[in-house]
């Protein structure tokens, strides 16, 4: 098969995220997938170093899963969760809560992550108001972080490109923390840099400016992904919990991509054992088969906003359509099933210390200038061309998915996150041919 069979009119769809014009004018299409690969649309096996888009944590058209969505299909396509429910939705929710934080067992679902940061963001505006506090609600996240593209998500967000277009109506009362990124300090650190956790005392800082009694909820990503893969310095996720505690302000861990085993963990707060009070989640949590996100919060939480509701009415008013969709909770039900018994965390966390040394065997090499991380997650920045940010970034990219390897870029950052099934020959295959591009590349 190639361009030409499949006769394509790539006129119609608007890409996200994309270059639309440049990628049609020399498209990459992925026309079938099975375990760790892709097949291009001229037949040549693509190595998947990005688990699809951090999502495909159990690889690729696993047959327990398509089986569920299959059989699911067939009995009930479709069933409404206002005031209705059916039984795989709660089936699933209870999975999620079985390999959550202790206390984090009421679950949310939503359709992505963008969806899935927009409803925390909610929730902890609608705990501090049935608890008598509504004046709290300034929200706290952080420079850099990438919390989707719903308009909470942005504001709360710090990806400078991502708000500026939209800068006129973001939300109102937000602060950011800053980044923990420090090359000067911290290059090639191999896990957590002991460098930076004296950041974390930037959100006394901001208490101070606005006041405690302000403030809703402080959201990170315990581990950043799509900015570029920015490790937390050890102690920083704990001072922010002990801040948050002292001034009663939720804290939100955004575990879009850290959850659901990709730092060999189920969640992130329990690699790094802080208990968050919200866990949003998604990409993994089904496989990314089905479109589906979810939030896991607190039973205190849950229980507070919940009980200030008057009998009889709804006590929260917010929702999807596609809320715990039947095929996307089969298919959750199957992939939550699957990570158990494959034991594909316990499987992330053997394979992370030969993940660490493949992707460090490649600091040497021309234009590279930190190696970055943690678990089964990798970052590789490159220096910037003068002038023409991200360009040494797009071409390794695509000169990796000429020599049969699919891996993600951020700017001029490579990022790695690929399926937890990966052999460690496959590791080493894939940063073989990185190197190869990046040599390749002036």
């Amino acid at each position: 098969m190639n361009m030409k069979d499949l006769n394509l009119d790539m006129t119609a769809f608007w890409m996200p995220f994309t270059n639309n014009r440049q990628f049609k004018s020399s498209p990459r299409l992925l026309v079938k997938a099975e375990g760790m690969h892709y097949t291009s649309s001229d037949n040549r096996q693509i190595l998947d170093g990005t688990a699809g888009l951090w999502c495909v944590n159990a690889g690729h058209c696993r047959t327990e899963i398509v089986e569920a969505i299959r059989q699911q299909a067939g009995e009930m396509d479709f069933a409404p969760t206002f005031q209705m429910g059916h039984p795989k939705a709660f089936e699933a929710a209870a999975k999620i809560a079985e390999i959550t934080p202790q206390g984090l067992d009421r679950v949310f679902f939503t359709n992505s992550g963008s969806e899935s940061v927009d409803t925390a963001l909610k929730i902890a505006l609608a705990y501090h108001r049935a608890r008598g506090e509504g004046q709290r609600t300034r929200l706290i996240g952080r420079e850099r972080g990438y919390h989707g593209v719903g308009f909470g998500g942005i504001s709360v967000g710090g990806i400078s490109p991502n708000r500026k277009a939209y800068s006129g109506q973001l939300l109102p009362a937000v602060d950011h923390l800053p980044h923990t990124l420090n090359i000067k300090e911290a290059a090639f650190t191999k896990g957590q840099p002991t460098w930076g956790a004296h950041l974390a005392d930037e959100l006394e800082r901001i208490v101070t400016l606005h006041d405690a009694s302000t403030i809703a909820a402080v959201i990170v990503e315990p581990l950043a992904g799509s900015t570029g893969v920015l490790v937390p310095p050890q102690g920083y996720l704990q001072k922010l919990r002990e801040i948050c505690d002292k001034h009663g302000i939720l804290l939100i861990f955004d575990e879009v991509i850290t959850g659901l085993g990709r730092l060999g963990k189920p969640f992130a707060a329990q690699y790094f054992g802080v208990t968050p009070d919200i866990i949003t989640m998604a990409k993994g949590v089904n496989n990314a088969v089905v479109p589906m996100g979810a939030v896991a919060v607190k039973t205190t939480v849950h229980d507070t906003i919940v009980d200030a509701g008057n009998t009889g009415a709804i006590e929260f008013f917010h929702g999807y359509t596609y809320s715990g969709h039947p095929l996307a909770a089969a298919a959750a039900c199957a992939a939550l099933d699957l990570y158990k018994n494959d034991g594909l965390f316990e499987r992330a966390a053997k394979l992370a210390p030969h993940f660490e040394k493949s992707i460090h065997g490649l600091r040497d090499l021309p234009n590279v200038v930190d190696i970055r991380n943690l678990g089964m997650v990798g970052g590789i920045e490159l220096a910037t061309r003068d002038g023409k940010p991200g360009a040494r970034a797009h071409e390794i990219f695509v000169k990796c998915f000429e020599k049969g390897a699919l891996i993600r870029y951020t700017g001029d950052i490579l990022a790695f996150s690929p399926p937890l099934i990966i052999s460690e020959a496959q590791i080493d295959e894939l940063f073989g041919i990185v190197a190869e591009a990046i040599r390749e590349t002036a």
